[in-house]
Order: structure tokens, then C-alpha cells, then sequence
């Protein structure tokens, strides 16, 4: 018959899942003694003994002998002595009388009152019943795996009392619980009596011990029928005893409640347990301990020992020093006389909670108290020093607890290796865990535990998981504990798969997860994004009884926040409301902290209509939310629901207000409020540090420093204490603002005020604008000050090195790196960048060498950011050598470029016109894969306009339009100029408009280009409106717009305005000067008008200016452009009356004049003029009659060398023409070469060098042109017949467009050209140049009859005439003059041989040629119109390739 049989109707309390069947038990039992549970594996039973467990010395002052057959218990293995004894009874109990039976019948269970007198029988057969027990469990227990207890019991050939069958059951429990229950199943079946309340303990408890807790559950169950079945308080005891074994206190709780509803009175052994129960549970909150003692004495019962020595205990777990103090003077008071036990729980606690003075105290007391401290009390000590991780005081503790004749146990190593694990000494820890092993401690799974944690929280996750297989491979089974460890092992090593694994095997081997082991895994998931894993493991936690705390409440809304999963945020929600019973203010706050501001806010408002003030944190935070999402109507909504629910939180929700513009960077609005809530009827709301910090912080960040610093000093006013981030921000403010005296002192007020700033950016910035001020001193004496107070690191001594560097101080900068050197920290590349900057900045350029290889003996490697400092320095001081010097040795060093040093270079070597420097970096940047921006394309612009290589420009502003770059005021700043030097002035209009239209504001230089173009392509209308439109715009011109529109219109002819304008250029503030008056001059004597220049010549002797001969001249080259010469020798003449000596600018308009005069005689007269008052030297050299002349012209070029190079440059162009046209070529062609020696003339003027043929005339007059042509076409001559040098393919002659004293170069130079009728055309592309092929110009030299001689000669005398004539802008000669007329009259512009060979021909020939060519022309076209054919002509061979050439050209590209 099982118990199931005998089973009355289950008891009220919840049953276990896991049901059993006492019928099959015993199989069961007997062949897990062969094979273990997978699931719960039991190593075999070790002996380890403490001499607590001796009465005599656990309880010395009861003065109990030492019994010599009172066998030793197997005590615990915890450092805290257990609160209760494992079974109810002891073993020591006499035996009960053999009329007293274990089982009773069913009928007759009514239990007997009094005492029966024990016989003299019952005394001997007393005596022996230990060894009648012990005989029959040594049988039992020695039986196979496979046998039956029946086999034993049956047969037991020993007289037994139920009470000694009853310890038979208990002696078997203590070695294996499987064949205990199984004598307990056969003492049911065979007897067929109800159990005893005894033997029902002894089996509950046995389970217990055995952690089979739905066993022990179902047999409290199953043993009594029904209800009304008495059970006694002993049995409720060991069912207690169990759930508190585990920590389950609610159990316990509804059991004692349950023996009350049953007319129990619980005993002190029930109290006792339930203490137990909440200890073990950790539900021991603070007063809680006291609350229970005083329930036991509420119950009637006066608490023992063993209740104050579990309450202490329980307070020792808890770290609770307060209530265990007062237990432990409440048990003094109750005159509970304290034990052993008692001690060592106050050592515990004392320890546990950092005391470890008081513990040792104790500990040295207890002899004077009559004890002697046992092996828990040493542990409990040793504990205490492990804990501060005192090693010293450890090692003598053990030294004296082994010569007080206790050996180290279990406890004492794991405590040990404990303390070494948490130093991370790990070397100690496995030397005490071999130790432990050699003495025969055998680790138990605290030790693995232990070993676990300590490499787990070391990071040695491999060397963790190693140990955690030779604990399964000793045995010992893992505890939760174990798992634990192991788990946030691999969670912080981030190994998440290691850890769900670890998690999954706990759960397997049937080891339930506690709160610490579901919130590790869960927040592993979190973090590793597995949200629905999360959400199931979430689940599962909560179904099991544990709640997350609010940390991970929090972590789990912040995950979903992300994933905007509002469903999750949802369930969360409810299960903190429901669930956990958390109040909404509290789940406010979670879901501000969580990210999910929304929720939040309804939550909050929530919890305002509940009654709840809102939370300061909770507010601030959701509006800063809806402020970086931009719900301002959220934010007001919210705001408004607080003023008419929250009356008494204004003056959070006016601060809330204030953050919240601060936070919208409404920051007029928010010191609108400020101000309001200091003069409104709420003044009396005390403003937060926090909100000023807010404050202070956003003014800041806008630059508005002056409101901030107002707010600084209301907060002084109204004696609030700044905090750390406000002063921090003060002090940035005030060296923002240039005031680092100010910030000096509100750093020196938080010292005083105890605030430290450790962030050392604050040294840095007061340091460094000390620096900028170039106040250096109080920067050095700054960091005097902080060296006294604190060690220096080295960006502050970076901060005033680079304080020196500001003020070029490279002495004080090298010191401050030399004690750096010395004493530390090390300088970096910072350091060693303020050294050369001071150099820099104190223009020493030439040491930044000295100092890099110094640097280098000193084995520091100059950075990039260094080379990037001397790259940027001698780019500054335009030193393009040094730059190409320092940019190859940066690439050389392994460094490549970056952008800025592309931009660099490019500037410096674009400014210095190094066009093919500046074509290689370019190629090299873009092989580098970098692509010019606009900045670069800029640089280009300026620089190819500037050397008027427009055709290039045109490319890089195809190039700006192909990359899509929006052009900006440089680009088109620079197009406008560069269109203008080309005389496009309509393209740089049409930019001009187009700039205006985009809102760009051009450049004065781009006004003053157009104009000019204007000026020179005589676009007078034009350039008045746009001049015109300048000065209403607000406009500063300067003088030289002015000049540039006298200049134009005095050219047009419009002479009243060039007046007019000189008072308009007085109204507007611009002085005009002697150059403004001279160009005056020039416009009246261009216009004939001579006697106007007179007047303002006179004007300006009225004035009382100091004159110098620029205004005389103009008179005079006004009366001389006229013919009048001889007023024009008059005023020379009145000049020097008016004591203005004649200088180069006198002798060059007499030149220049006498060249241009039509008879030899007129041209005597003007340089006599300049013979009779001391300057022959021109005569002389005309007449050819004086050989000393050469040498004297030679020492005057010479010395007018110190009058400028204009000069005696104007003076060789006006000698030039003077002898060209009067045909003292040779002598011209002398004095050519002689200005060339003087570099007057470039050198490269004209060059026949190997492939390089050419010549660049420009600022040349026209007879210099002419000149240094023949002179050209003789060397080319010479290297044509020679063979050598080479010749390029095509040859360029630059002449230019301007005009030298109204006669164009280029119209000179074409006419001579075509009189020779040379290969030289005009070129296509380009204005100002003429090309010829190379081949055709050699053939033309060796073939030509004009290219038989042309060595220049001098005439034997001085023709009648001039043989020049200035007509048109041509200089020409004078015999040719009427033929070029003709020709072109007739034909138009043809080619250079064809009108060569028309000029040689006779008129009536040339007549009859030109007519035929006329009538030719106009046939043609009549055939063409009567077929219908358009018209077209077909185009030779040249003509394709100036097309296939021009459709390459820049105007294509435009």
C-alpha cells in the first residue's frame, strides 16, 4: 500500500509540478544509486569537520561534558554558522520507551499526554539502540544498486523499535536520501500505520538536505488524509525548514499561516525558520530585523539564542550593521547570555560591512568574554582583512589560526583566492589553489566560483572557462552562482554566443536562473540587438517571479526606443504598472532615461493627475527632447497641463519654460522670461544653479557673451555657488571676449570656493589668450602658479610655449621644451610646433633648419604638421625655392600631400608665375586622385589672366563650367579682368550682369579693368554708364578711376566732361594731384587745345605747388603736336625762368617731337633748342659728326638708371624713332644693343636659340619696333642659310595692342612686314600676335628680294624730310603710305605677298591688276547666284587648318 493510497485530500497548498509515485520510488532509488541524474548530479559525501560542532565548544558556559560516543556532525561549509540544526531532533535525544510507537494506527491516534516511567528494560535496551541503528543502516547502505531495502528490513534479525527504525531512516538520509526514502516507503507499505510526526520530519528534512523539494512537498501532502488530520508543529517545522533552505520566505509564510489557521501556535522553531527564510532570501530590509523579533514576542515566545544568532546572521548577509548592532544589545538587555555563534555573526557583520577595527576588537575580546575562537570565527575575521585586501594581516591570521591548532579549510582558501583574484594577482591564486589541493582541502564549488568571477573580471575568459571544466571533470556540481559568474564573464568579454550557451546548459541541468542571471542575459541580448530573444527571456523572467530593476527597465526602453517599437514599449509599460507596482512618476522617469519621451510625457501627465508633483529631471527631459525634434506644441501643451494642474510647481515649470528657449536657441525669448520672473509677483522663485548653468551655456555657444556674463553676476547677486561647468564656461566666455585678466580672477574665486577644475582645456584656453594679447608674462606667471598647485601636464606647457610663440619669444619657448625634456612630459609634436612658430613669428626663417636638425640629433621625427608650418611660412614670405626645397623632402620623407598643401603650393608658385611648376603640381595632385576645387581653379584664373595667356584661361573656365562649380566673386572677378585685358569688354559685361543677378558684389578692380578695356576699344558710352553707376552705389574710387575716365574722355574727344570730372573728383573727397592735372594737360593738348593746358598749368603756379617739369611738358607737347614749336621752345624757356631745371621727361617730349616733325629743319630747331640750354647729345648723335657722343649717351643711360627705369627707357624709344625716321639706322641699331647691355631692353627681346625662334616688341616704340625687327630677321637670316640653330615649327611675334603716344606697334610692325611681303599673319586666336610657318619664313629669308641686305646703315647726311609718316596709328613710310591707302581702299586686307608684289608694280599696272582681281571676284558671285548655289567658296589648305585650329581656340570653348 503506497502513501498515495493512504492519502486523504490534498492540503490548500500549491502543488509542485512534478508529481511522483511512492510506488516506483524504490526502483527508482536504487537505480540512481548506480547511474545519477543527468539533472542533478551529487558528488560523494566528504568529511570535513569543525570543532563548533562540539557542545562544549559552542556553548562553553553551559559546562557540558565532553561525551566520548557522541559522534562529530558534518558541519556546512559557509563561512556564517547555520540558524538552525538540520534535523529537529539531536542525537544525543534519549530513546523513547518502546511502549512509544512511531506508527499508530489510524483508530487509535490520539496521542498520549503523560509520560510513562521507563523500567529497567527499557533503561538497558537504551543503551545499545545506537548500535542496533548504526548496524542496520551499515547493512542498507551496503547493499548493490540493484538490490531492495526489503532484502535488509525483512530479514533484519534485530529486535527495532519504530523510534530506532525512525533514526535507521535518518543515519541512511545523511549518506543517500534515495535509499532513505526508500525505508520510509517500506516502513508505510509493510506496517500499514500512519507515520509519525518524527519520522515525517526526518524524511522531510532528509529531502531537503538533498534540495529535492517537490518530493519533500509531495510527502508533507500526501501523509495525512484530510484537513482535520492533525499534523504536528514539528512536521510544519521541517516543511519550513525546507522552502527556507532555498529562500522561498513566501512559502514559508504561508505555511506558518496555515498552522495557525489550524489551531497551531507556531514554536520558536518556527519563528526561527522564518527568519531563516527571509535571510536567505535577501528580504531583509533595514528595521525589518527587529520588526520579527518583536513578532516572536507578540507570539508568547521569549526569542533564544539560536533567534538572535539568526537575526544577526541574517544582518551579516544584508551588510545591515545597524540592526545587527541593535539585535546584539537587545539580546545583552533580554539577558540571552550571547555564545559563540553570536560572536562570530557580530565578527561577520562588523566585517561584511567594512569594519574590519571593530571585528578585530571583537575578536581579541572574546578570551576575556570565556570563549575561544573556532574556526568559523577565524574565517569570519580573515574575511574581514580580505576584504580591505591586507594581505599582511591575512597572512598572520592564518598563522594563528594554524597554531591555535585549526587547519585551513575550504573557507579559509576560498577567502584567500578571493583576495587575490579581486587584485588581479593571479599568479597567488593558483599557488593557493595547488596549495589547497596538496593539503587534501578538495575545491568546492565556492572555490570554482570563485576562480570564475576573479579571470572573468580580469578578461582571462579562455583561462575562466578551462577552470569551469575541471570543475565538471572533479565532480563538483556548478551552483547558480557558478553559471553566474561565468556568464557576466562572457558578457563583459562581449562573447555572446559563449554566454547564451552557458545560460541555456544552466537551464538544462535544471538550475533555475535567479534575478542576477536573467538580468546578465537579458541585457546581453540588448545589446547584441536580439530583441526577440530578449522579449522571450523578459517573459519567462517575469512568469518566474523576478522583476528587473529600474537600470534594466531602463536598457530595455532605450533598445526599443531605437527600433521604434511602440508595441514592446507598451507591454513594458503595463508589466511596470501591473506587474511591479511601480508608481507612473517612477515610470515617467524610466522612460525619459529610456529615450521614449512621448510615452514619457503622457506617463507624466499620468502621474499629475494622480497627484504626483512632476519630477525636475523627468520635466527637463522631455522637453529638451521636444526641442531637438522640433515639438514645440507638445512642449507648450505640456507646460500648460502643469500650470493649471501643478500650482505649485511655477517655479519649475517658469524654469522649465526658460530651459526650454534655451533649448530652441530662442534666446531672446528666454531672457524675456528671466527678466519677467524677477520683476512679476513670483519673484520669489529662487532660480536653480542648473538653469543659470543652461543659461550661461546657450549664451555662450551663440557668442552672446555679454548676456552671459550678466548672468553670471545675478547669480553672484543673489549668492548662488556657480558650479563647475559655470565656471568652466565663464572663463571661456571672458577669454573669448579679450578679458583674460577677468577670467583669471573667476578661476582664482573657484579655488577659493574649493571648485577644482581638473579639465586642463581650461588652463589651455586662459594660457593661450594671454598669448594672443601678447601678454605673456601673466601667462607664464598663470602657469607659475598652477605648478605650485597641482602637477602640470603637457598640454599646458604646449599652451605657453605656444603663448611665447605668439610674441616671437623662441628663447623662453626653447627653455620651457628644454625642462620638459629634463623633467617631464615628454614634448610631442605639438611642443615642437610652437618652437617653430615662435621662430616664425619673429621672421627668423632661416633657423627652422637649425632647429629640425636639432630636433633629429634629438631622435624626434618632424611631423607633418610641422613641415606644414615652415611650408606655410616660406610660402608667406614668397620664397619659392624654400618651398620646393621643403615640399620634395616632405614627399622624400614618406609624407605624401593633402589638399591645403596642394592649395599652398599652388598659390605661391601661381603668384610667382611659375606656369609649368604649377601644371606639374597639378598633373601630380590629380595622380594622387585629388580634384582642383575652386579655389585652385581661381588660382589658375588670376594666374594665366595675369601673364594674359587668356587662351588657358578659357580652358579653366570650361572647365569650372564642366565641373558644375558655382561660380563665386573671385571666378568672376577674374573672368570680368581677364576679358578686359583681351579688349572682350562685352563678355566681361555680359559677367558682370550675370554676377549682379546672383547677388555677388564685383570687385573695384573689375570696374576699373572694364573701363579700361572700354578706354582702349573705345566704348565711350559704355564706359560713362558703367562709371556713372559706381558712384550712386556707395563706391570708394580711388584716383585712379578717375584718371582712367579723363584718359577716356580725353580720347573721345569730350573734353568739357575730362573737366568737369576734376570737380566732381573734388566733391567726392578724392584730392587731384599733380599726375590728375597732367592728364588734364594731355587731353586739352590731344584736342588741339594747347592754350586750356596753359590755364591749368597756370592754375596749379597760382596754388603754390612745388612743380616739376610733368605739367610744362604737357604744355609743351600740346604746342608741339600742333606745329607750333616755337611757342612750345617759349614755354620750355619760361620753365626753366620759373626755375625747373629740364630732365629726361623735357629731353624725351623734344625727341619724340623732332621725330615726328615732317622736315629735317623743324627737328633741328627743337633739338637745338635743347643744345642751347645744355643737352646736345641728341643733336650730336643725329648729326653723326661727333664720335665722343656714343660714349657720352652710353654714361647718361647709365646714370639715369637711379631716375627709374622709365626713364631711360622712354628716352631710348624717343632716340629710336628720331633716328629711324631721319635714317641714322645704324646708329639706331647701336644704341638698341647698348640698351639691351643696360638692360634696358630685355634680353630676350628677340631670341634664334635651338627651337626657339621669337620676339616680344611690346612697350617698344615704333622705331625701336623696327629696329630690333630687321635685327631679328638678320639672325634669323643667318641661321636659315647656316642651317643652325633649329627653328620651331612655327614662329611668334608678339607685338601687343597698345598704342606708345597714339601710334599702334602692331599696325607698325604689319606694315613693314607686308611691304616685304613676308609669311608673318595676324593670329587667329589671339590678338597682338603674328605667326609664321617656319619653313615658308626660311624659304622667305634666303629668297625674298627684300631680305638681300637688311644690314641697317646710316645715310650720308640728314634727308630734306622725314621718311616716317604718323597716319592712322601707322608709322610708316612716307613713300608707302599712299599705295597701303589704295590697296586696301580697293581690295581690303589681303595677303603680305600679294600686296608686296602690287606695291612694286606702277600705278596704271596696279590700277589695271586691281581691277581685273575686282571684276573676277564679281563674276564669280553672279555665276553662284544663277545657279541657286549659296553662297560658299571652298577653302584652301590653309584655311582648313586655321579652322581645324580655331575650333580648338578658347572663343570655340566660350
Amino acid at each position: 500500500m503506497t502513501l498515495t493510497a493512504i492519502a486523504g485530500p490534498l492540503l490548500c497548498l500549491p502543488l509542485p509540478s512534478r508529481r511522483i509515485s511512492l510506488t516506483t520510488t524504490s526502483a527508482a532509488a536504487a537505480s540512481s544509486q548506480a547511474t545519477p541524474l543527468p539533472t542533478e548530479p551529487h558528488p560523494p559525501p566528504r568529511e570535513f569537520h569543525y570543532p563548533r560542532a562540539d557542545p562544549s565548544v559552542r556553548w562553553p558556559h553551559l559546562k557540558i561534558e565532553e561525551l566520548s560516543d557522541v559522534p562529530q556532525f558534518s558541519a556546512a561549509s559557509s563561512s556564517l554558522p547555520h540558524s538552525l540544526p538540520e534535523e529537529p531532533d539531536r542525537d544525543s535525544d534519549p530513546p523513547e520507551d518502546t511502549e512509544t510507537d512511531s506508527f499508530e494506527t489510524i483508530d487509535s491516534k490520539q496521542s498520549r499526554t503523560r509520560a510513562k516511567k521507563m523500567t529497567k528494560l527499557a533503561l538497558k535496551r537504551a543503551r545499545d539502540w545506537r548500535q542496533r541503528v548504526q548496524f542496520l543502516a551499515d547493512r542498507i547502505l551496503a547493499l548493490a544498486p540493484s538490490a531492495h531495502v526489503a532484502d535488509v528490513l525483512d530479514r533484519r534479525g534485530v529486535q527495532m523499535t519504530p523510534t530506532d527504525l525512525a533514526f535507521v531512516v535518518r543515519t541512511v538520509g545523511r549518506s543517500s536520501w534515495n535509499r532513505a526514502l526508500e525505508v520510509f516507503e517500506w516502513l508505510t507499505l509493510r506496517r500499514r500505520h500512519a507515520p509519525s510526526p518524527r519520522l515525517l520530519a526526518i524524511i522531510i528534512s532528509i529531502l531537503g538536505r538533498a534540495h529535492q523539494d517537490a518530493l519533500a512537498a509531495e510527502v508533507f501532502q500526501l501523509s495525512f488524509p484530510d484537513e482535520a488530520t492533525d499534523i504536528s508543529v514539528q512536521v510544519y517545522n521541517a516543511m519550513m525548514g525546507v522552502y527556507a533552505r532555498t529562500g522561498k520566505f513566501t512559502k514559508v509564510q504561508e505555511l506558518l499561516g496555515l498552522m495557525r489557521d489550524r489551531g497551531l501556535e507556531p514554536d520558536l522553531v518556527s519563528f526561527n525558520t522564518l527568519i531563516n527564510a527571509k535571510a536567505k532570501a535577501r528580504a531583509l530590509s533595514p528595521g525589518s530585523a527587529l520588526e520579527l523579533l518583536q513578532e516572536v514576542r507578540r507570539s508568547g515566545l521569549r526569542p533564544d539564542a539560536i533567534t538572535y544568532n539568526t537575526l544577526i546572521s541574517a544582518c551579516s548577509l544584508v551588510s545591515n550593521l545597524g540592526d545587527a548592532v541593535k539585535i546584539f544589545k537587545d539580546m545583552e538587555t533580554s539577558r540571552c547570555q550571547p555564545d559563540l555563534w553570536t560572536y562570530n555573526a557580530m565578527i561577520s557583520v562588523f566585517g561584511r560591512c567594512g569594519m574590519t577595527m571593530e571585528a578585530e576588537r571583537l575578536f581579541r575580546e572574546l578570551g576575556a568574554r570565556g570563549f575561544l575562537p573556532d574556526a568559523v570565527t577565524y574565517n569570519s575575521l580573515l574575511f574581514a582583512f580580505a576584504k580591505d585586501g591586507d594581505e599582511e594581516k591575512v597572512e598572520k591570521l592564518c598563522e594563528e589560526m594554524v597554531g591555535s591548532g585549526f587547519k585551513k579549510d575550504e573557507i579559509t582558501y576560498n577567502t584567500i583566492i578571493h583576495m587575490y583574484g579581486k587584485q588581479s594577482r593571479f599568479d597567488l591564486v593558483v599557488r593557493f589553489y595547488d596549495e589547497m589541493k596538496n593539503v587534501g582541502c578538495n575545491p568546492d564549488a565556492v572555490t570554482y566560483t570563485v576562480l570564475i568571477d576573479s579571470l572573468g573580471k580580469a578578461n582571462r575568459i579562455t583561462e575562466a572557462g578551462q577552470v569551469m571544466e575541471e570543475m565538471l571533470n572533479a565532480g563538483v556540481r556548478p551552483t547558480l552562482r557558478t553559471f553566474s559568474a561565468l556568464i557576466c564573464a562572457y558578457a563583459k568579454a562581449g562573447m555572446r554566443a559563449e554566454a547564451v550557451h552557458a545560460f541555456d546548459h544552466m537551464v538544462k541541468v535544471g538550475i533555475k536562473p535567479d534575478h542576477l542571471a536573467y538580468s546578465v542575459m537579458l541585457d546581453v541580448l540588448l545589446r547584441s540587438n536580439e530583441l526577440r530573444k530578449a522579449m522571450v527571456l523578459y517573459r519567462g523572467m517575469m512568469q518566474d517571479g523576478f522583476r528587473p530593476d529600474q537600470g534594466l527597465y531602463q536598457s530595455m526602453l532605450e533598445v526599443f526606443s531605437k527600433e521604434v517599437d511602440n508595441e514592446k514599449i507598451n507591454e513594458i509599460v503595463k508589466d511596470m504598472e501591473e506587474v511591479s507596482m511601480m508608481n507612473p512618476q517612477v515610470i515617467a522617469a524610466l522612460l525619459v532615461k529610456g529615450g521614449c519621451f512621448i510615452q514619457g510625457a503622457e506617463m507624466l501627465k499620468k502621474a499629475i493627475s494622480y497627484g504626483y508633483e512632476p519630477d525636475r529631471q523627468c520635466l527637463l527631459s522631455i522637453l529638451s527632447a521636444f526641442a531637438a525634434s522640433q515639438r514645440q506644441a507638445e512642449s507648450m501643451a505640456l507646460l500648460k497641463l502643469l500650470r493649471e494642474n501643478s500650482p505649485n510647481s511655477h517655479c519649475l515649470i517658469t524654469e522649465s519654460s526658460i530651459i526650454m528657449h534655451c533649448k530652441n536657441l530662442q534666446l531672446e525669448d528666454a531672457m524675456m522670461e528671466y527678466n519677467n520672473t524677477r520683476t512679476s509677483s513670483f519673484g520669489h522663485c529662487s532660480h536653480t544653479v542648473s538653469l543659470y548653468e543652461c543659461m550661461i551655456m546657450s549664451f555662450e555657444e551663440a557668442e552672446l557673451f555679454w548676456e552671459a556674463s550678466q548672468l553670471f553676476s545675478d547669480m553672484k547677486v543673489i549668492g548662488l555657488e556657480p558650479s563647475q561647468d559655470i565656471y568652466k564656461s565663464m572663463i571661456s566666455t571672458y577669454c573669448k571676449l579679450g578679458f583674460p585678466e577677468t577670467a583669471h580672477n573667476v578661476f582664482d574665486h573657484a579655488a577659493r570656493a574649493g571648485i577644482l577644475l581638473p579639465d586642463t582645456s581650461v588652463y589651455v584656453t586662459l594660457i593661450e589668450t594671454y598669448g594672443k594679447l601678447k601678454l605673456w608674462q601673466k601667462a607664464e606667471s598663470f602657469a607659475r602658479e598652477l605648478r605650485l598647485q597641482c602637477k602640470i601636464d603637457r598640454n599646458v606647457w604646449n599652451a605657453l610655449i605656444n603663448a611665447y610663440a605668439e610674441s616671437g619669444l623662441y628663447e623662453q619657448a626653447r627653455a620651457i621644451f628644454d625642462m620638459m625634456m629634463k623633467n617631464g612630459p615628454s614634448p610631442n609634436v605639438d611642443s615642437i610646433n610652437g618652437l617653430m612658430r615662435s621662430l616664425v613669428v619673429d621672421d627668423r626663417l632661416n633657423e627652422l633648419f637649425v632647429v629640425v636638425e636639432d630636433l633629429q640629433d634629438l631622435n624626434f621625427k618632424i611631423s607633418k604638421s610641422t613641415i606644414m608650418i615652415m611650408l606655410d611660412a616660406f610660402t608667406r614670405a614668397g620664397n619659392i625655392f624654400e618651398v620646393k626645397k621643403i615640399y620634395n623632402g616632405m614627399k622624400a620623407s614618406g609624407y605624401f600631400p593633402t589638399m591645403n598643401i596642394y592649395t599652398s603650393m599652388l598659390t605661391l608658385l601661381s603668384r610667382g608665375k611659375r606656369v609649368k611648376d604649377v601644371e606639374a603640381i597639378l598633373a601630380e595632385m590629380e595622380e594622387a586622385g585629388f580634384k582642383p576645387d575652386l579655389t585652385i581653379f581661381n588660382l589658375l584664373l588670376k594666374m594665366y589672366t595675369s601673364i594674359e595667356d587668356f587662351r588657358k584661361t578659357l580652358e579653366i573656365y570650361k572647365l569650372i563650367k564642366d565641373s558644375e562649380f558655382e561660380m563665386n566673386e573671385d571666378t568672376y572677378n577674374t573672368l570680368i579682368m581677364m576679358y578686359s585685358k583681351d579688349l572682350r569688354p562685352e563678355e566681361g559685361f555680359s559677367l558682370l550682369n550675370e554676377m549682379k543677378k546672383k547677388g555677388l558684389v564685383p570687385k573695384l578692380d573689375a570696374y576699373k579693368s572694364l573701363l579700361a578695356a572700354c578706354c582702349k576699344d573705345q566704348l565711350w558710352e559704355q564706359a560713362d554708364e558703367l562709371f556713372e553707376s559706381m558712384r550712386p552705389k556707395g563706391y570708394k574710387l580711388d584716383r585712379a578711376f578717375y584718371h582712367i575716365m579723363m584718359k577716356i574722355y580725353r580720347n573721345s574727344g569730350n573734353h568739357s566732361k575730362a573737366e568737369s570730372l576734376l570737380f566732381q573728383m573734388k566733391e567726392d573727397g578724392v584730392k587731384p594731384t599733380i599726375a590728375t592735372m597732367h592728364l588734364l594737360m594731355v587731353s586739352y593738348g590731344s584736342a588741339g587745345q594747347p592754350q586750356e593746358a596753359e590755364k591749368v598749368l597756370t592754375s596749379l603756379k597760382n596754388s603754390g605747388q612745388e612743380l616739376s617739369t610733368l605739367p610744362y611738358c604737357s604744355v609743351i607737347d600740346g604746342y608741339f603736336k600742333v606745329g607750333d614749336y616755337n611757342m612750345g621752345i617759349a614755354k620750355f624757356l619760361e620753365m626753366k625762368k620759373d626755375g625747373v631745371e629740364p630732365d629726361h621727361k623735357i629731353w624725351t617730349c623734344f625727341i619724340r617731337a623732332a621725330s615726328l616733325c615732317k622736315q629735317t629743319n623743324d627737328a633741328i630747331l627743337l633739338l637745338n633748342a635743347l643744345g642751347n640750354n645744355g643737352f646736345d647729345l641728341p643733336l650730336r648723335i643725329l648729326s653723326g659728326k661727333d664720335q665722343s657722343a656714343i660714349m657720352d649717351l652710353e654714361n647718361l643711360l647709365e646714370e639715369s638708371k637711379s631716375l627709374g627705369e622709365d626713364a631711360s627707357f622712354n628716352f631710348v624709344n624717343a632716340m629710336e624713332d628720331l633716328l629711324w625716321a631721319f635714317e641714322r639706322r645704324a646708329t639706331a641699331s647701336w644704341i638698341f644693343q647698348l640698351a639691351i647691355r643696360k638692360n634696358i631692353y630685355r634680353h630676350d627681346i628677340f631670341r634664334v636659340a635651338e627651337k626657339d625662334w621669337g620676339a616680344d616688341f611690346r612697350k617698344l616704340s615704333p622705331g625701336a619696333a623696327l629696329v630690333g625687327l630687321t635685327l631679328w630677321l638678320d639672325h634669323m637670316q643667318d641661321a636659315s642659310l647656316q642651317g643652325s640653330p633649329e627653328s620651331p615649327k612655327s614662329v611668334l611675334l608678339i607685338t601687343g595692342t597698345a598704342e606708345y603716344n597714339l601710334v599702334s606697334l602692331e599696325k607698325t610692325v604689319k606694315a613693314y612686314l607686308w611691304e616685304m611681303g613676308s609669311p608673318f599673319l595676324p593670329s587667329r586666336t589671339r590678338t597682338g600676335i603674328m605667326v609664321a610657318k617656319a619653313h615658308s619664313l626660311r624659304m622667305w629669308l634666303k629668297d625674298s628680294c627684300f631680305c638681300l641686305d637688311l644690314e641697317l646703315k646710316d645715310g650720308s647726311s640728314l634727308p630734306e624730310t622725314n621718311s616716317m609718316k604718323l597716319t592712322e596709328g601707322y608709322f610708316m613710310r612716307v613713300g608707302l603710305l599712299p599705295t597701303f591707302k589704295h590697296i586696301h581702299e580697293r581690295l581690303g586686307q589681303i595677303r603680305p605677298k600679294k600686296f608686296a608684289r602690287l606695291a612694286l608694280l606702277s600705278e596704271e599696272s596696279r590700277e589695271k591688276i586691281m581691277n581685273t582681281d575686282l571684276q573676277g571676284r564679281k563674276e564669280k558671285m553672279e555665276k553662284m547666284k544663277a545657279k541657286g548655289i549659296p553662297r560658299s567658296r571652298k577653302l584652301n589648305r590653309f584655311q582648313m587648318k586655321y579652322l581645324r585650329r580655331q575650333h580648338k581656340s578658347p572663343a570655340a570653348l566660350n
